[in-house]
């Protein structure tokens, strides 16, 4: 797991299950959705990080997601999310919009994926779920901190959150390779969802929104 310290104790263990049984644990019950995308550095456009996103919904206008490197046990907890819909983030002062990304290359191009079942008589009726759901986050803004830079061997969370954002573009990162080895490891397939969201109507993302690939344009 590459994270110091030893196995978690037997007291630890017996304790953890006790407050299991007895303690509410509401908050996180809450969460209705597991997401999977990549993100990427706002200061370093380019360098990714696979990342797993558990969501719930605060309003029908907002959603918290809890962001993690993977789906298992062990699982180091990586970062948060909030998603807004477009009438809030267009509310919001300059400075702060210039903070958030947009989904809709995330969506289209079939990076970001709710894993679920792949056997054959329920893949399909999952991915139709699925659509739908990717034609109401393709219109969202999301701000994303990491607070563990796994991606660079970090054994713990160290130094300053970084902000991140979300690739906007073909090109920008080795999408075959990555999403593809992301793919198998849950059996999806990307080429398969970019065609199932063809239809999505794609909204016109606010001139603020991806400021650091904008930053990054303007710099070259």
């Amino acid at each position: 797991m590459n994270v110091p310290g030893g196995e978690i104790s037997t007291k630890d263990s017996v304790l953890e299950t006790g407050a299991g049984f007895i303690q509410d644990f509401t908050p996180v019950k809450q969460i209705c959705a597991h997401l999977n995308a990549f993100h990427t550095y706002a200061d370093e456009p380019g360098r990714h990080v696979e990342t797993n996103h558990y969501c719930s919904h605060l309003t029908s206008d907002v959603r918290q997601c809890i962001l993690y490197d993977g789906p298992g046990p062990k699982a180091k907890l990586i970062g948060i999310e909030y998603m807004i819909t477009p009438k809030l983030y267009a509310d919001l002062p300059e400075d702060e919009r210039k903070l958030w990304h947009s989904h809709v290359f995330e969506v289209k191009s079939g990076m970001l994926i709710m894993p679920g079942p792949t056997a054959p008589g329920l893949r399909q009726a999952w991915e139709a779920a699925e659509t739908e759901e990717m034609k109401e986050v393709v219109h969202l803004y999301g701000k994303v901190y990491h607070l563990w830079q796994t991606d660079r061997g970090d054994t713990l969370p160290l130094g300053h959150p970084k902000l991140m954002t979300s690739f906007t573009e073909d090109g920008q990162f080795d999408f075959e390779k990555h999403v593809g080895d992301r793919d198998v490891r849950f059996g999806a397939e990307w080429k398969r969802k970019k065609e199932l969201r063809e239809g999505i109507e794609v909204p016109k993302i606010h001139v603020d929104a991806d400021q650091a690939w904008t930053t990054r344009r303007n710099s070259m």
